[in-house]
Parts: C-alpha cells; sequence; structure tokens
C-alpha cells in the first residue's frame, strides 16, 4: 500500500507544497505547487489563505504523514516572524485535520537529500530528480523544497523499507542518506 507524505516550504509570499508517494521501493511525485500571496498586502489573509489551501490539499490528497521546514535565523527579526507564523498557519492546518507533522531544518533537509548539509538548492532538485520518477515539467524550487522535506520526513522516520527491511541511515551516521539509498537500491541508479 501506498504512503504519502505531504512537504511544506513555508514562506509568507510563496509557500511550497509537495506529495512525496512511496510504493515499496519506488518514489513519485505528481501532486505539487506553490501556494502564490505576492498580491495580497494583509498578513492575516496571507495566514488565512495558507490555512485553507494545506486544509484543502490534505482533504484532497489524504496524506499519511505531514513535514515543514523550519526556519532559521535570520538578518531581519521581521521577516522571521512573517516566516514563524507560515509555519504556524500550515502547521495549524495539519493538525486540524488529525495528521502527524514533524519540522526539519533546511540543513538536515539538505543532508538527506545530498549528504551535504551546505549543498545549494540546484544540487538538492538535481539528486530529486535522480533518485525519484517524477514529472517531465519543471517543478519550481518552493515545490522542490517542499519535495526535499518530505524526502527528509521519509529517510529520518526510521520505518523500513519493504525491499530491504533495513531502516534509513540516521543523519549522524557516517553513511550518507545518499550513499545507502543508492547501496540499497542498485536498480534505480543509472549508468551513462
Amino acid at each position: 500500500m501506498a504512503r504519502k507524505i505531504l512537504g511544506i516550504d513555508p514562506g509568507s509570499r510563496h509557500t511550497g507544497y509537495a506529495v512525496l508517494t512511496i510504493e515499496g521501493t519506488r518514489y513519485s511525485s505528481d501532486v505539487f505547487g506553490v501556494l502564490r500571496m505576492d498580491k495580497m498586502e494583509s498578513q492575516t489573509d496571507r495566514l488565512q489563505y495558507i490555512f485553507e489551501e494545506v486544509t484543502a490539499i490534505i482533504k484532497d490528497q489524504q496524506p499519511d504523514e505531514c513535514a515543514v521546514e523550519t526556519p532559521i535565523y535570520g538578518v531581519d527579526p521581521l521577516a522571521m516572524l512573517k516566516l514563524g507564523r507560515a509555519q504556524a498557519a500550515a502547521i495549524l492546518a495539519i493538525t486540524n485535520q488529525k495528521l502527524p507533522v514533524e519540522e526539519y531544518y533546511p540543513k538536515a533537509v539538505k543532508k538527506a537529500i545530498t549528504g551535504n548539509g551546505n549543498a545549494s538548492k540546484k544540487q538538492v532538485a538535481f539528486m530529486l530528480k535522480r533518485m525519484m520518477n517524477l514529472p517531465e515539467e519543471k517543478i519550481g524550487n518552493d515545490a522542490t523544497d517542499a519535495l526535499a522535506v518530505a524526502w527528509c520526513h521519509h529517510t529520518k522516520s526510521g520505518l523500513s523499507t519493504p525491499a530491504t527491511g533495513k531502516k534509513p541511515s540516521h543523519q549522524n551516521n557516517r553513511k550518507s542518506s545518499w550513499a545507502a539509498f543508492v547501496q540499497d537500491n542498485p536498480d534505480r541508479i543509472k549508468k551513462h
């Protein structure tokens, strides 16, 4: 049976979302996008929009679990406050639907995908495309970040994969999650 994880990359102007579907050792994402609030002047309207749209996505997609990226400290305290509020609106939408939710820092997300907590967005997007069956259309940065958050949650959840019976590597293990993926899934690696 397929397992679905909703990943959210919260932002006060753009909030990315993606649903990671896991079926055995097959990973895909056909549901992703960006909630755009550029034209909304009111911060409260933006928060209400995030809450309502995340609720609608959950009702439509019926994910099993959710993961949200945690904002990190920045130079501008007001920007951090806005990001924190956007994250809170998404988390409230999730918990209101009685779903479990976990938070992940950006470095943990990057490390789960590439093995390097300082990887660039481009490197993360490249690795996701290599590891997953993604649609041909381009996935925007915010949606890619949300998919990366969902993947991070999958690797950190401690659940065994049906094919291997092994738990994914923890971020503190010497072996990176990418190396573990390659070892556990040699059939999924393309050779040139």
